[in-house]
């Protein structure tokens, strides 16, 4: 079984990056707080991030107070290349250390984190026993994995949802976190052997939004960003259609065209045994 999903491979290589790192939304407090509350020893914190992508969550993290200052050592692991150059460019920190790696094979050594993170990737998982394998080898005793997700809330308004569906059409089979197929690492022999029963957690709140935020977003994402030109072209202007036609829009200031953008973050907490 290949390591990388050849859409991620193709999506995340080299060249579409930056837009990735620029448009898509940061972390919530409420969820870093919560992944800081779910440690079950005290720090300074040694942390693996897996699927680091550009650092958009290890620069989260590092923003808020109480994390810089219990951050020991953290590694962060990110099988693209292209991703990677874009991390070291955007975080800036002697305690970080970017390298290329997997969830199946990580290079991180035996039982060195107290944290592992997986922020925005876990979906593209290739083998779920293969990775809490992994995770529970590079976890200290009692150690925790948080698997994090920010998502557009399809069911806070109609015109997210006709956004999501439209560009959803172009998926061609990747594993997306909305299939929910990454639960089944929770029935894996590993998983079990290793780890307690999951807790998982959702918050709701909004983003700033515009016309253009939609549309950037949304070719930010790996399956839109290797479509043809023309293809490409057709989905953003269906995706201006959606956001123009909108009537549910919740406004913040229509003459600057902003408006909120319904948002959710998912947290699933693992502690191993």
């Amino acid at each position: 079984m290949a390591y990388v999903h050849a859409i991620a491979q193709a999506g995340f290589a080299t060249g579409t990056n930056e837009l990735y790192d620029r448009i898509r939304p940061g972390y919530q407090a409420n969820v870093l707080d919560h992944i800081r509350k779910a440690l079950r020893s005290s720090g300074p914190y040694n942390i693996a991030e897996i699927g680091s992508g550009t650092g958009i969550f290890t620069r989260a993290l590092l923003s808020d107070a109480e994390w810089n200052s219990a951050l020991g050592e953290y590694i962060a692991v990110e099988p693209s290349a292209g991703m990677r150059r874009v991390f070291e460019h955007s975080v800036k920190d002697k305690r970080i250390h970017v390298q290329e790696g997997t969830f199946q094979s990580t290079g991180v050594t035996t039982g060195w984190a107290d944290l592992i993170v997986i922020a925005q990737a876990y979906h593209w998982c290739p083998d779920y026993d293969l990775a809490s394998a992994e995770f529970a080898r590079i976890l200290k005793p009692q150690g925790t994995v948080a698997y994090v997700w920010n998502l557009e809330d399809r069911d806070a308004a109609r015109w997210v949802a006709q956004v999501r569906e439209t560009i959803e059409q172009h998926e061609e089979n990747s594993p997306q976190f909305r299939l929910f197929l990454w639960r089944q690492t929770f029935d894996t022999p590993s998983y079990k052997n290793f780890f307690e029963i999951p807790e998982e957690f959702v918050w709701s709140y909004s983003l700033i939004g515009t016309e253009d935020i939609v549309v950037d977003r949304a070719c930010s994402k790996s399956y839109i960003a290797i479509l043809p030109p023309d293809e490409k072209e057709e989905v953003c202007r269906k995706l201006r259609g959606i956001v123009k036609a909108g009537e549910d829009k919740e406004w913040i200031d229509e003459a600057s065209g902003t408006f909120h953008y319904p948002y959710h973050s998912w947290v699933v907490i693992a502690q191993k045994k």
